[in-house]
Parts: structure tokens; sequence; C-alpha cells
């Protein structure tokens, strides 16, 4: 990719990150989500309409009311999520039956968050909790980010994430072989054993 462009974005870093990735942007969808990040943890967020002291919730439960929704999630990752995530993720059969599509890819390190294919996150931080999610300042990595509406590179990124999304890689990348999910995303068990603890395990042999 050969990409020399001016765009406006927004500069984000602290909390900023979270309330105007996550709770402004990522929460208000209304058609679609895609989401690509190396780590994946559980973290809370301030749930939609929620002003009491229980208004923090987890980040499942607010993807399982966006999938009730018809907004569509796709999740691209690196790392086998955390427990806490596949336990959440495993109470919502909606998200499992593919209302959360999830696709590994073992060379990811991207992260970006698109929402409604009209506005972009592109930064430093993970899908995690001191990375995007509500921790204090004192508590949260040192991260730092842009958000845009600029066309052209929304273009760019949503061509590349497609490409990832479709396995267009797959073929030629050296490791396919130790790969747990190669090929374009489909439902089925190889997104289930993904994310539940069989990441980067060698195929079998006919010894095996």
């Amino acid at each position: 990719m050969d990409f020399s462009h001016q765009i406006n974005a927004q500069f984000l870093t602290g909390r900023a990150l979270y309330e105007r990735v996550i709770r402004d942007g990522m929460l208000k969808a209304r058609r679609s989500v895609w989401i690509a990040t190396a780590n994946l943890k559980e973290l809370y967020v301030e749930r939609a309409g929620v002003r009491a002291r229980n208004r923090y919730g987890s980040i499942v439960d607010e993807f399982a009311r966006l999938a009730d929704a018809g907004v569509e999630l796709r999740l691209l990752h690196a790392e086998l999520p955390s427990r806490p995530f596949r336990a959440a993720f495993d109470r919502k059969p909606a998200l499992v039956r593919g209302g959360l599509a999830m696709k590994n890819c073992a060379r990811l390190h991207l992260k970006t968050i698109i929402v409604d294919g009209s506005w972009l996150y592109l930064g430093s931080a993970n899908l995690t909790g001191a990375g995007l999610g509500c921790k204090d300042e004192d508590k949260r990595n040192f991260e730092f980010g842009f958000v845009t509406e600029d066309f052209r590179l929304l273009d760019e990124v949503q061509a590349m994430y497609e490409a990832l999304w479709r396995g267009e890689p797959c073929d030629h990348c050296r490791l396919r072989q130790v790969c747990p999910d190669p090929g374009p995303y489909s439902r089925g068990a190889r997104r289930s054993a993904s994310i539940r603890g069989k990441r980067f395990l060698p195929p079998p042999t006919a010894d095996s």
C-alpha cells in the first residue's frame, strides 16, 4: 500500500480514548462495527442509558445489545481472548451463534475500530481495559491514537480489513501451518476452537 494524503483527525490519549472511541463512538453504532486488536480482554464500559451506581457493565453485554439491534459485529484478533472475556461470551448464545463474528489471525498487530463504515479509529491501544476501557488515568496504559471521517483513509483501512477477513494473505502466509484459523471467515468449529483455548496448536499428523 502506497498512501500519501493529508487528513483531518482528532488526536486522543488517556481516558479520552475510551470516551471518544468506545463510549461516544462504537457503542452508538447503528449499522456495523469492525474491530481489529492484537490482545482481547474483558473490559468495562458505561452502559447506555444507565446512570445509577451499577452503570458499568461488560463490553460483551454491549456487544449483545448491538447485535440485538441488528448491528453487524466483526472482530479480528491475534491472541487468545482472556478467560473473563471467553466466559462472558459463552453466556451470550446470540453472540456465540454469530452475532459477534470473530476471526483469529496470527500475524495481526494493527488496532482499529470502524463504525458504520464512516468513522475510523487508528492507534496503539488494544481492546482491553487498560487500553480502551474506562480505567482511571493513573491505572490505564500510556496510549495514543486518532479518529477521523476521512473517506480515503476509510477506504484504505476497510479494504485491508476485508482482505484479512477473507483470508486473502493466507495462501502465502508462512505461519499457516500453525494457525488455528486460516482462510476466509466462516461460522463453525474453527471459530469456537480459537476462542476456547486451542490457539497455535500444530495441525494433527498421521501419528497423532
